[in-house]
């Protein structure tokens, strides 16, 4: 009797784990195809915006084109959405890094697609290796990595963790 509860125990120990275990490969299939864009903020003042945008512009080597007069992006009286544009084509040119979406603290990441009317912002999966694999309407082609780090994460800690319970339990078993 006491063997056949050790084996119920055994089991009921080791599912919810082995559970656990499935739901953190489902949230790593989440955050592997997770579209970013690097934006101006919206409490950002005018002047420091500025400033970043012609940074961004000049020696920053971001594309301005779309945001020049007669471009598909061009808004002369929208500064947060001018510079977000520079700010986002940085940032796909310079390693999708919270790094390279700083810009005096003036932008943000965000999984909000900015893109407007004929303006469409690429995403963080239209490009690979550092630059751009389509055209600047391509949203959501290319390489895709695990943002949240759940990969190591997982491997790391959890199946270890599994392991080491599963002999402890069946060591006591026997």
């Amino acid at each position: 009797m006491e063997r056949r509860f050790k084996i119920f125990l055994f089991f009921v120990l080791t599912l919810p784990l082995l559970a656990a275990g499935a739901s953190v490969s489902k949230a790593q299939a989440a955050v592997v195809g997770t579209e970013l864009w690097c934006v101006a903020k919206n409490n950002a003042e005018d002047a420091a915006l500025q400033t970043a945008l012609n940074w961004a512009c000049g020696p920053g080597a971001a594309d301005c084109s779309p945001i020049q007069q007669g471009g598909p992006c061009y808004d002369a009286s929208d500064i947060v959405v001018t510079a977000s544009y520079a700010f986002n084509d940085y940032y796909l040119k310079h390693g999708l890094s919270t790094d390279s979406c700083s810009f005096d603290n003036t932008a943000a990441l965000t999984s909000l697609n900015p893109s407007h009317d004929k303006c469409k912002f690429p995403s963080s999966l239209s490009v690979s290796n550092g630059s751009f694999s389509g055209s600047t309407a391509a949203v959501g082609m290319g390489p895709s990595e695990d943002i949240s780090g759940c990969t190591r994460i997982a491997l790391h800690w959890f199946w270890p963790l599994i392991t080491g319970h599963m002999f402890v339990v069946l060591h006591g078993l026997f």
